[in-house]
């Protein structure tokens, strides 16, 4: 989002919200900053709990890899289309990259698909033509 310097003019037909506008972008932005200070802090804690553990980092990006991927996938329940783009990834590479880390979409999608016909309850209402 592109920001709004105090010169700058609306385009013709849309109001000026004014001051809330850009108070408003001001505490958005603070409160990313705060979340992504907590993210780094609990990253590095991790960090440093594997390093002790002896996990190679080659492991460690792996699991780190799928894991974000899943949870991306599982909050677009299994479209990748929708979770590549949110990654900002192709779709393709995605598609790559699942088979590498060996990633079962068909879970997260188990919910998403309409009973077949034969179980689905018969209704008996019809449209009426006019």
């Amino acid at each position: 989002m592109r920001q709004r310097t105090k010169f700058q003019h609306n385009p013709p037909g849309r109001r000026s919200s004014g001051c809330y506008e850009f108070v408003s972008e001001r505490i958005l932005g603070c409160e990313r900053a705060e979340t992504r200070r907590q993210v780094k802090d609990q990253l590095e804690a991790l960090i440093l709990q594997m390093y002790k553990s002896n996990i190679l980092y080659s492991e460690a990006v792996r699991e780190f890899k799928k894991r974000f991927i899943v949870t991306v996938l599982e909050e677009n329940r299994g479209n990748q289309c929708k979770a590549a783009r949110q990654l900002g990834m192709h779709r393709n590479t995605l598609s790559r990259t699942m088979q590498e880390l060996k990633i079962d979409v068909r879970p997260l999608r188990a919910g998403a698909k309409r009973p077949p016909r034969s179980a689905r309850p018969v209704t008996l209402e019809r449209k009426q033509v006019r």
